[in-house]
C-alpha cells in the first residue's frame, strides 16, 4: 500500500462523479455499473472493466466492514488528465483496511488483493468521522510524433 495522498492541484480533474449509496449488496452492483459507463463516456472504455472491479472491491468491503445503520457510502470516481481515481467513503474511521492472506477456503479477504494487483496505487484517507479508500489507475501519456520537415 501506498501512502495516501490527493490527487495534484496541478492535475484537475477533467470529469468527477459522486453519489451516495445505502450500505446493500444491490448498490455495490449499481456503483460498479454507473463506473463503467461513466468512464467509458469519458473516453476510456479500455478501462472500465478495472474500474469496475475496483469499485465493485472497494464498496464490497465498505458494505462488509465500513458500514452503520442509517450511514451511506460514497462512491466517486474521478479523471485527471493522468490517472482515473476510484474512491469509497465509509463512516468507520476505526476500522482500516490492509491486505492480509486468505486462506483458500475463506470466501472472504481477497479484496485488497485484487485492488493491489488491478491499482498502480491504492490507500487510505482517515478523516475525523469515516475514511476514504482510494484506488488509481494511470492514464498513458500521448507523445506528440515530431512533424515531418517540409
Amino acid at each position: 500500500m501506498t501512502a495516501a495522498q490527493a490527487l495534484p492541484d496541478s492535475n484537475p480533474p477533467l470529469h468527477e462523479d459522486r453519489l451516495d449509496y445505502t450500505p446493500t449488496a444491490r448498490s455495490v452492483t449499481l456503483a460498479r455499473r454507473r463506473a463503467a459507463r461513466l468512464v467509458t463516456a469519458w473516453g476510456h472504455p479500455e478501462r472500465a472493466g478495472e474500474v469496475a472491479l475496483l469499485v465493485s472491491e472497494l464498496a464490497t468491503n465498505a458494505l462488509i466492514h465500513g458500514s452503520l445503520r442509517g450511514r451511506l457510502i460514497r462512491v466517486r470516481v474521478v479523471l485527471t488528465s493522468a490517472a482515473l481515481r476510484v474512491e469509497v467513503t465509509d463512516p468507520r474511521g476505526e476500522r482500516l483496511p490492509g491486505i492480509r492472506a486468505a486462506g483458500g477456503d475463506e470466501c472472504y479477504g481477497r479484496g485488497l488483493v485484487i485492488v493491489d494487483a488491478v491499482a498502480d496505487r491504492w490507500g487510505v484517507e482517515p478523516h475525523t468521522v469515516g475514511k476514504t479508500v482510494f484506488a488509481e489507475l494511470r492514464l498513458a501519456t500521448v507523445t506528440p510524433r515530431p512533424r515531418a520537415a517540409a
